[in-house]
């Protein structure tokens, strides 16, 4: 497999993903694509012909290797590699879904006008979409987990195994060729991965926190009334028949409303005096 064109493919990744996107990826290709290529798969190589059972008769050991290990380590180990990170592409197929709407916005309305401010910003179908590769690599991570505890029993690779499957003519010993050196990577990718599983979790709350606090704040400010304003003495959110907070006496009232009436017919005709 070439791991080099694998890692240009999700290079492109880092620059959508927060800081526990970018751990994760560190550590997937530090501690488990660099130590599968240049450790593991010489560690394991050709295991079939270092596993050795104590008969000469022909098609026991084939038959024996097949029953304990039904799936080597290392193609295991390749196919959650693999697995585990197609979901980061959806991430990166969003945003190229997203530059060729832009594309195309920009040549029908100018090319001044922007249908995104920014097309890697993580909000409305893009935010939905890492969120549910989160989910999806968690969940792949947890499967071979699973896969791994349930084939080979907890993890453990003995020295000796008994075989006694046909065409095995009776009990047979056979022995497993670096059992030590291949328990100490299967310990060290296992531990590996329960390292993603909790930066996956850990960036799934941070993201659903953000979001969360984020719709809070909107609501908060939806909410707020705004301040009152009062002219004349009339509050303009109750009309004009309601009064401010301090109360009027009649007697200002009737002195107002006499200050602010028109003058009389007798008033104004009244002859002025000699």
């Amino acid at each position: 497999m070439d791991w080099k064109t694998f890692q240009s493919l999700l290079s492109g990744v880092n620059k959508y993903s927060t800081a526990f996107g970018r751990i994760w990826l560190s550590i997937v290709f530090v501690f488990r694509v660099m130590v599968y290529v240049v450790a593991a798969e010489r560690v394991w190589g050709d295991e079939q012909k270092d596993f050795d059972c104590n008969t000469k008769q022909p098609g026991c050991a084939n038959v024996c290797y097949d029953y304990y290990f039904p799936i080597s380590h290392i193609r295991l180990w390749a196919l959650q590699l693999i697995f585990v990170t197609c979901p980061s592409f959806m991430v990166v197929m969003h945003v190229a879904y997203r530059d060729e709407r832009e594309r195309k916005y920009r040549i029908k309305f100018g090319e001044e006008t922007k249908l995104y401010n920014n097309t890697g910003k993580k909000h409305g179908g893009l935010w939905w979409t890492y969120v549910i590769s989160l989910f999806v690599k968690t969940a792949i991570e947890v499967a071979f987990l699973y896969i791994l505890h349930y084939i080979y029993d907890s993890f453990y690779l003995p020295r000796l195994v008994k075989c006694e499957v046909s065409p095995c003519p009776n009990k047979v010993d056979c022995y497993i060729g670096h059992p030590t050196e291949k328990k100490v990577f299967t310990y060290f990718m296992v531990g590996a991965s329960a390292l993603c599983i909790v930066l996956n979790i850990c960036e799934i709350i941070y993201l659903v926190s953000k979001r969360v606090a984020r719709c809070a704040n909107k609501l908060k400010q939806r909410t707020r009334a705004p301040p009152q304003e009062t002219h004349g003495g009339y509050d303009d959110n109750n009309g004009p028949n309601s009064y401010p907070m301090e109360r009027m006496s009649k007697r200002d009232v009737t002195r107002d409303v006499t200050r602010d009436a028109p003058p009389s017919f007798r008033t104004s005709c009244k002859p002025p005096r000699l």
